[in-house]
């Protein structure tokens, strides 16, 4: 693995595979959606410029118009696409090692160069109102978005990613622009990629598309600082939102849909990037949810076939987080498998884990986090998480020896810091049913 930071502020990491002949390249932009920005007195909105910008940018440039670009990536049999997030978005291309400097070059000339053109502009806001409609008849994905809003509340982290219908339809062409020239500048640009990739040739490829680029901002040659989010030193108080810092009281947020089954979200606000104890959370979250052999598989599904799927999980952002468990059970079983999760997360809070147990989780997480290794994808996200997050990439067998170290009490410990904060409960489907109120 190697890293070059240029004085422009942009950074490019690397790690080379050995027998790879295909490589992952992705250019990523330190902004995600809690960066937009409400209407108010004295400034335009960007609410859903995020999400535009990851449409816009595959239609056109002064030197390419849709077309070519689609068939730029087409003629090399690249997979290529991109994503938002909520503090990050990314544009990446998986090439032979032949191509990379082609997808490099197409990449590079989207990045910079966009022309956000007026109608495609309202082409891609009816793509993406039907996106939007798309996700809200996934009704997992619906619950998903609720929990994330009731746990986080006020703060721009419970926005969804994509937006909402009202401030797609409500976005306006001169504020996205204004996002996009504000906010993309070589100082927040992360170039990584992984595979059959030469890190000195790649640097002097991005650079050469940087000069090539025809707005000022994108200039190599200007002396600025790398741009990475502050990380806090501690966790929120515990249940704390972090729009404010109060706390936030229990709570069960129901939503009316025409489904067979409940898709149920119950947790809190979990650990922090670079959290001292995210270690110690990634074992417990194994046991709990992690997988066939969990304590909520076994219980909830194998024991008691109250679910098809059911799992816990950990999203970490620079000042915040979420934990949750997903369950999908009958609204006649709602209520119970709610208090069994609950159950299952106060048992491991006070009684912690089993040796056996402890030692499973080591395996599982070795044993997936070499498999998912394998992948160039992979590992060219793991890079640029690490570079935009805390500034800290571990190895494989130094990740491994932290988790190693991890105590039963540290385990417990965790457990019990989110059994103890205030729980929130989201239903989705035919609520009335389910005996849960709010």
């Amino acid at each position: 693995m190697r890293r070059t930071v240029h004085p422009s502020g942009l950074r490019v990491l690397t790690e080379h595979m050995p027998g790879a002949r295909s490589a992952t390249v992705g250019l990523w932009v330190g902004v995600g959606s809690r960066d937009e920005q409400a209407d108010r007195d004295d400034a335009p909105g960007s609410l859903g410029s995020t999400h535009f910008l990851e449409h816009l940018l595959f239609k056109g440039t002064p030197r390419r118009d849709a077309m070519r670009i689609a068939t730029s990536f087409d003629r090399i049999g690249a997979e290529n696409n991109a994503l938002t997030a909520k503090e990050y978005t990314c544009y990446y291309a998986k090439v032979r090692d032949a191509d990379l400097e082609s997808a490099v070059e197409v990449l590079a000339d989207m990045v910079t160069n966009s022309v956000i053109d007026p109608g495609e502009f309202e082409t891609e806001r009816g793509v993406i109102l039907e996106e939007l409609a798309m996700a809200a008849d996934d009704l997992a994905d619906v619950a998903n978005e609720r929990f994330f809003e009731a746990v986080l509340g006020e703060h721009p982290l419970g926005r969804p990613i994509g937006g909402s219908p009202d401030t797609i339809r409500g976005a306006r062409r001169d504020d996205v622009m204004a996002h996009y020239r504000g906010r993309y500048d070589p100082s927040t640009l992360v170039v990584t990629a992984a595979g059959a990739v030469d890190h000195d040739r790649l640097v002097e490829q991005v650079l050469r598309a940087l000069e090539e680029a025809d707005e000022d901002r994108w200039s190599p040659v200007r002396d600025r600082a790398p741009v990475r989010r502050p990380v806090p030193t501690a966790a929120p108080s515990p249940g704390a939102s972090p729009s404010s810092g109060a706390p936030r009281g229990a709570q069960t947020r129901l939503f009316r849909r025409e489904s067979e089954q409940i898709n149920l979200m119950i947790g809190t606000g979990g650990l922090p990037l670079g959290h001292p104890d995210r270690f110690a959370f990634g074992i417990m979250n194994a046991v709990l949810g992690g997988g066939m052999s969990s304590r909520l598989f076994q219980e909830i599904r194998e024991k008691r076939g109250l679910a098809y799927t059911a799992y816990s999980f950990g999203a970490s952002y620079s000042d915040g987080g979420v934990f949750g468990i997903y369950a999908g059970t009958g609204p006649d079983t709602a209520a119970e498998v709610v208090e069994l999760a609950q159950a299952e997360l106060r048992g491991i809070a006070e009684g912690g884990i089993t040796e056996e147990e402890h030692e499973r989780a080591l395996g599982q997480i070795a044993g997936s986090s070499a498999l998912a290794l394998e992948d160039s994808d992979t590992r060219m996200g793991r890079l640029a998480r690490a570079e935009l997050g805390t500034g800290e990439l571990l190895t494989l067998d130094a990740s491994l020896e932290r988790f190693a170290a991890v105590s039963a009490e540290d385990i417990r410990r965790v457990a019990a810091l989110l059994a103890d904060r205030p729980r929130t409960v989201v239903a989705v489907g035919d609520v009335e049913r389910t005996g849960l109120r709010e």
